[in-house]
């Protein structure tokens, strides 16, 4: 009895580790490009940066390097620090699904800023 609730424990154990590694990309790819543009838009008119777009392309990281930017929450190498305090944690999962998607190794990475 003991091994079989030993057994059962270390499963769900198992299954919820893995799916909180991936639970990042349930997001929605369409909305964290619009998103991602948005910090920026408003990062610009702010006055804090020099241009709306973007500084860091979907395809200037491979999909680990997005992987472990976002578990580590190092957005300090984006600039606009006041746009990305004010983002929920569901559209920083959107951002990260649509960086992640095109990164430099996926199937369809991203050709332009």
């Amino acid at each position: 009895m003991r091994k079989l609730i030993f057994w059962l424990l270390a499963t769900v154990f198992t299954v919820t580790s893995v799916a909180g590694v991936y639970a990042m990309e349930e997001g929605n790819k369409r909305k964290g490009k619009y998103l991602y543009r948005k910090v920026y838009k408003s990062c610009y008119e702010r006055g804090a940066v020099d241009s709306k777009t973007p500084p860091i392309s979907p395809a200037d990281k491979t999909m680990a390097e997005w992987v472990a930017t976002f578990e580590n929450r190092d957005f300090a190498q984006f600039g606009c620090e006041e746009e990305w305090k004010q983002l929920s944690d569901k559209d920083i999962i959107d951002i990260f699904t649509y960086l992640h998607a095109y990164g430099s190794d996926s199937p369809t990475p991203a050709k332009c800023k």
